[in-house]
């Protein structure tokens, strides 16, 4: 169970750096120009690796009811 929520942090930090250097700069640049959110794609972010890493545990993690 340690391994697999070892994997996991492991996998979200990879995203987390992928998101960070390249979409991010990218959205920021193409998608809100004049605007200067930055902090709002971080939140979509974080909502986002949240509920993937959510959604994992939660197929990962066997039934209680047997």
């Amino acid at each position: 169970m340690f391994v697999m929520f070892g994997l996991l942090g492991f996998m979200a930090g990879i995203v987390a750096n992928f998101t960070a250097k390249f979409i991010i700069p990218w959205l920021l640049a193409l998608v809100f120009p004049t605007v200067g959110l930055e902090w709002m794609l971080s939140g979509f972010a974080g909502a986002f690796l949240t509920v993937l890493l959510v959604t994992v545990w939660a197929y990962v993690t066997p039934s209680s009811e047997t």
